[in-house]
């Protein structure tokens, strides 16, 4: 019988990229549907942006790059860590990859050995379980609680800790929650990790730009954990770059090192366009991503108004990013037809083909109850789901 390697058999999909793939399945069959799914902005790259590609295209330099990243680009990531996060890198410490999402596979594969565990809050990104399954280590789950608004605190940190530690890994902003973990927050969370010097962190801060409420704080500002931190980021977010997939590491040197050796014999260097967009996006005026966060800001105000009438539904206005978490475990039990609605799941696939509307399941995100549904779309298409979503969980019994 054929079939794949058992790291692969054992591997769950993506249940964004699912939900993305069933909305362009009924769209194809000539359904509307708003897909709500996917952690993507609706705008367009800046223009100076795709100029400076345009540019660079023309200059016809578009060769193999360094497995790293150009030296420019490097440079660049350092200048934007040091002027925005007052961090010191080298070049040396920074690796570009093909995504953020390259950029945590690296990390986790280059960290973690059979067996080595791994310490997620949760609600967790999606891939970072399965990351974890790939390397053949062992997720250990932290529940970041809904009236502490899905943060843990350094109590619920310490008491995850055995001996087999390895990597605390964690989102601020988080997706899916859209919380954000406070200076204070996070200083009581290093102080705890202080204590277990075997235990590194690896910081996915590609939301830093979408936060509304305060500068953004890292983990990686304080002096108990130098030397343990990775920060992870990226354009796509920040920039509306999602289609250029590139994302970066500032890293210890012996990380970055391993890094770029494990890349080598998996991708190489990212796009040669790519990295030179991203040049102008980090050393550019930060109009159009404040222009964004004021959008996404606007559109965040009236869907958590708009979602807090739907009966049922109970979430948080979150911090950052640019998602809805709302509890919906008020319809578990409901029916539709002969259809019982038992969890996220079948409530999510009830919506998608009784409304037309695509949001992921909290079981995506080891969160069980909700839901998450991203505002990264038009107000009309914002508005359209909302009216939908509504009129079918007002049919369930």
């Amino acid at each position: 019988m054929d079939k794949p390697a058992k790291r692969i058999e054992v591997l769950e999909e993506s249940q964004t990229i699912a939900m993305a793939k069933a909305s362009r399945q009924l769209k194809s069959q000539g359904y509307d549907v708003v897909n709500l799914s996917f952690g993507e902005p609706d705008f367009k790259t800046p223009e100076h942006i795709r100029e400076a590609a345009k540019n660079f295209i023309d200059q016809g330099y578009v060769y193999y790059t360094p497995v790293a990243g150009i030296p420019e680009l490097r440079q660049a990531i350092c200048e934007k860590f040091k002027r925005e996060n007052n961090l010191d890198f080298k070049p040396e410490q920074i690796i570009v990859s093909t995504g953020a999402k390259h950029s945590l596979m690296n990390l986790i594969l280059t960290l973690v050995e059979v067996g080595d565990e791994v310490i997620i809050p949760t609600p967790y990104w999606v891939s970072y379980s399965e990351m974890v399954k790939l390397s053949e280590g062992t997720c250990v789950y932290v529940p970041g609680k809904e009236e502490n608004n899905f943060k843990i605190t350094p109590e619920q940190l310490e008491a995850s800790i055995t001996e087999k530690s390895r990597v605390f890994l964690f989102s601020s902003p988080c997706n899916p929650t859209g919380s954000v973990y406070t200076h204070d927050e996070l200083h009581g969370l290093a102080k705890v990790l202080e204590k277990y010097p075997r235990i590194y962190v690896v910081a996915d801060e590609i939301y830093e730009h979408i936060n509304y409420v305060a500068k953004h704080e890292t983990m990686a500002q304080f002096p108990e954990l130098k030397n343990r931190v990775v920060v992870v980021n990226g354009v796509s977010k920040a920039f509306a770059m999602t289609g250029w997939r590139l994302g970066y590491i500032g890293a210890p040197e012996w990380i970055a090192a391993a890094c770029d050796k494990l890349q080598s014999q998996f991708t190489s260097g990212t796009s040669a366009v790519s990295q030179h967009a991203a040049i102008a996006a980090l050393n550019s005026p930060m109009e159009a991503t404040k222009k964004m966060r004021e959008i996404f800001t606007m559109r965040r105000d009236h869907i958590f108004e708009r979602i807090q009438k739907i009966k049922g539904f109970k979430t948080i206005s979150p911090d950052g990013a640019f998602y809805l978490f709302p509890n919906v475990s008020y319809y578990f039990g409901k029916k539709a037809g002969e259809k019982i609605i038992t969890n996220s799941d079948d409530l999510c696939q009830y919506l998608l083909f009784e409304a037309h509307v695509a949001i992921v399941p909290g079981s995506a995100f080891g969160a069980e109850g909700y839901v998450r549904i991203s505002y990264a779309a038009s107000e009309e298409d914002l508005q359209k789901a909302m009216d939908r979503i509504e009129e079918a969980l007002n049919k369930l019994q």
